[in-house]
Parts: structure tokens; sequence; C-alpha cells
């Protein structure tokens, strides 16, 4: 199976996924910290990968959605963006309205 492959099986098999540096208890980057910390402000179900364990999922996860940088989410197949992209959007109660939207479950 291809990286792309995995990545879209990963992609689409949950509602809510998010490719980050290190796990939600132990996040590697500051980044991936606030995108975790705004997941759970949601409380909404995710997924993660850890992007670190798997250098072709880290390498092709910028390819896949076409976005340089790491977190990444995904909701319901969508990518939408960066910590900073989700930052904005919660801040003006968009995500919230995306996972609405979206029927994401709550945790």
């Amino acid at each position: 199976m291809s990286t792309d492959q995995r990545i879209s099986e990963i992609v689409n098999g949950n509602d809510v996924v998010l490719f980050m540096k290190g796990t939600p208890l132990f996040p590697q980057c500051g980044f991936s910290s606030k995108a975790i910390a705004i997941l759970e402000h949601l409380g909404v179900e995710y997924a993660t990968v850890d992007v670190l364990q798997d250098m072709e999922i880290r390498s092709g996860i910028k390819a896949f959605s076409d976005w340089p940088t790491i977190p990444q989410l995904y909701v319901k197949g969508e990518f939408v963006g960066g910590s900073d992209i989700m930052m904005e959007m919660f801040q003006a109660g968009e995500l919230q309205q995306v996972m609405e939207d979206s029927g994401v479950k709550a945790a």
C-alpha cells in the first residue's frame, strides 16, 4: 500500500484526525500542543497520528494536503488546516460550527 493510500485510509477512516508531532499526552512541539488543547476544549472524539514515528507519513502528509507544516487537522475527510488556522477558526466560532455541521460526536 502506498503512503498516499495509507494517509487516505486514516483521513477517511476517522471523523476527526490530527497529524501531529508526538501524542496527545506528550506533544513534541508547541503547535501540536496548541492543536490538542483546541480539540480537547471542543470536546470531540478525535484520532491522532504521530508523524515522528513514521517518516513516510511525515513527508507524505505534506504532499497529500499540499500544506508544508504539521500539525494538520482533517474533519470528515476534509483538510481544515494547521494550528494557526485552527486557533483563528476556534476563536471565531467557526471550528465549532464545522464540527457541528459535520456531525462529529462529542467525546
